[in-house]
């Protein structure tokens, strides 16, 4: 960006949550204000990918200064422009405000969420034009692939990634280098390499974020994989309900193929790549690379048996390597920046960064690059400004489906590939749920579980079968209905489903499961032998709410919201439930202002 011709840059956030939150009209009416004032040549709008603090958005960045505005409306841009561009002066109520002491932060380096952030892999995010490939080249783009190609044999790029001890970010964790080693060295007059795009876990969009705002990080980073393993063709499946970040790639494999950077001799040499992207629908079991494959080659998404390895036999019978789009996004930093650079963030044994889709009952909700190591206490309350509901932790869902639960006992645990599986969890393609107390943790297993039962493809038993069983005893145990046994019974099936099931879906699906009866087995004994929901959620188990009349103070907000006209009263005297009519919905008492409201 030239600082020359602009006196200020304004920088939009135009991911996909922002633009969901209307950044596409402040970047129209904020043409329109500065082509008013006369500013349009002096102010150069600029929009960009995802900055990550999608709970703020739409978010603004102005430059040189660096002023962070946030949760922004149509209505605002008028007084930026008076005041800021054309007066000098913040507008301070548009600033971002710390949770606790309400205190305005111009900028967004000096705001918790962003300070213990490090970002490598997401880097440009936020802070260059996704689809323009000449600010990606102007912040050093390509130069990776440059000297991959042209200064280094593919045996060197592979020691390069060995020693840098990147892993895959996809969550299995293997080591990279050693991944592409194994499709380097396997015998084939044709290889491939896939970038697996098909982020599937509830409520994580990492890669989708990575494939919106810096696109040409993952191609240069497939670039050079590809040279490594001997590869001239690749894919990259992501599902088709990215249409943001389809278009943005497709954009960006355009620019690089007008400027040579893909292609016939790249950069002068007998090495050629062509890239090509495939939609997927939207199934979860392709996220496994041999279901994944199938729908490539147009077959339905089933995953078979290994071995052979996708290494060995992958896309149409040929040697293959798939990595995920976080994995590739990292790779460029190691080459330009070497090896020992990458490994000094980190642990010993997990270098590097990880990006986490931070959700839940937390006050900083968005994506969020941390140093492996990092402990959950860091993550939880200094970057994500602790609980929204004033109720203590709980746990933290990792891993999504595949992955288990992190107690309070473990804040101070680093959070590592080799930590979170000791304690029963793990790192997942980076879904990060936060739980309070008032999170019912059978209900939590049950929705993981009926996620994985209805995207099982039903081709081998144990998950088919397993899951569904496993599914009508969580159902039994919320309603009401649980009996003696149903515990052990799950734990069970659990264990010999993760034993006898044919692809990581399967064997990862009773995790969850596994997870909150190893942690939270007294809620489980609750619900069989007390028919009580300790946290209140489970309708079956539910007891009715009652008021406080001491604390009541007659505001008749609860009777507002009653679906069930349950609750009757008097302006400034205390209001009643009748228990008979009550179905325990809890609508009242998320309402009442004094908290006077619980269930009996």
């Amino acid at each position: 960006m030239d600082q020359s011709i602009y006196r200020s840059h304004v920088l939009i956030c135009t991911g996909t949550g922002c633009v969901s939150s209307g950044s596409k009209k402040i970047k129209t009416v904020l043409e329109d204000e500065l082509a008013e004032h006369d500013l349009s040549k002096e102010i150069k709008i600029v929009e960009t990918g995802c900055h990550g603090f999608c709970e703020k958005g739409p978010i603004m960045i102005v430059y040189p200064e660096g002023v962070f505005y946030c949760q922004l409306k149509e209505e605002d841009v008028a007084e930026i422009v008076e005041e800021h561009f054309l007066k000098g002066r913040i507008v301070d109520r548009l600033l971002f405000k710390e949770p606790i002491s309400e205190e305005s932060i111009p900028s967004y380096q000096d705001i918790e969420f962003y300070k213990k952030q490090r970002r490598i892999v997401l880097s440009n995010c936020g802070r260059i034009d996704p689809e323009s490939i000449e600010e990606y080249i102007a912040s050093g783009g390509y130069e990776a692939a440059g000297k991959a190609i042209t200064e280094m044999t593919p045996e060197e790029v592979i020691q390069e990634v060995k020693d840098s001890g990147l892993r895959g970010r996809g969550g299995g964790g293997f080591p990279t280098g050693l991944k592409w080693d194994f499709t380097r060295k396997a015998a084939g007059d044709k290889k491939y390499i896939i970038c697996n795009a098909d982020e599937g876990d509830p409520g994580a969009f990492m890669d989708r974020s990575l494939l919106e705002g810096d696109p040409h990080a993952v191609i240069e980073g497939m670039i050079i994989a590809a040279y490594a393993i001997g590869a001239d063709e690749g894919y990259v499946y992501v599902r088709a309900e990215y249409p943001l970040a389809i278009t943005r790639l497709q954009k960006a494999i355009e620019q690089a193929e007008e400027l040579g950077l893909l292609g016939d001799n790249l950069f002068g040499s007998d090495f050629s790549f062509d890239l090509h992207i495939k939609k997927g629908a939207g199934a979860f079991v392709c996220g496994e690379e041999t279901a994944l494959m199938a729908s490539i080659e147009g077959k339905r998404g089933m995953p078979r048996p290994k071995p052979p390895f996708p290494a060995n036999k992958g896309l149409w019978g040929k040697p293959t390597n798939i990595n995920n789009v976080e994995t590739f996004g990292n790779v460029p930093y190691i080459i330009n920046e070497g090896a020992e650079a990458f490994s000094s963030v980190g642990t010993e044994n997990s270098t590097g960064t990880k990006v986490f889709a931070l959700t839940g009952k937390i006050n900083n909700t968005g994506l969020v690059e941390v140093p492996m190591g990092i402990t959950l206490r860091e993550i939880v309350f200094d970057i994500g400004g602790g609980l929204t509901s004033g109720k203590k932790f709980k746990a933290v869902q990792t891993g999504g489906p595949s992955g288990g639960c992190i107690t309070s006992d473990y804040l101070d645990l680093p959070i590592d590939y080799d930590s979170l599986k000791e304690i029963g969890a793990m790192m997942g393609s980076g879904g990060m749920v936060v739980m309070d107390e008032g999170t019912c943790m059978v209900d939590v297993a049950k929705f993981f579980l009926d996620f994985t039962q209805s995207e099982s493809c039903g081709k081998c038993t144990p998950c088919r079968e397993g899951t569904k069983r496993m599914l009508e005893i969580l159902n039994r145990i919320c309603e009401g209905e649980g009996k003696e046994g149903d515990i052990e019974l799950l734990l069970e099936l659990g264990e010999h489903i993760k034993d006898t099931a044919l692809c990581g879906l399967g064997q990862t699906a009773p995790n969850p499961v596994l997870s909150t009866i190893k942690y939270f087995r007294n809620e489980y004994e609750a619900h069989i032998n007390d028919n009580k929901c300790p946290a209140g959620v489970c309708q079956g188990l539910a007891a009715a709410y009652i008021i406080d009349e001491e604390t009541c103070v007659g505001c008749g907000m609860c009777a507002k919201v009653c679906p069930v006209d349950a609750i009757s009263g008097k302006p400034k005297e205390s209001y009643q439930i009748d228990g008979d009519i009550c179905i325990s919905c809890g609508a009242c008492a998320q309402k009442c202002p004094v908290d006077a409201i619980s269930q009996g």
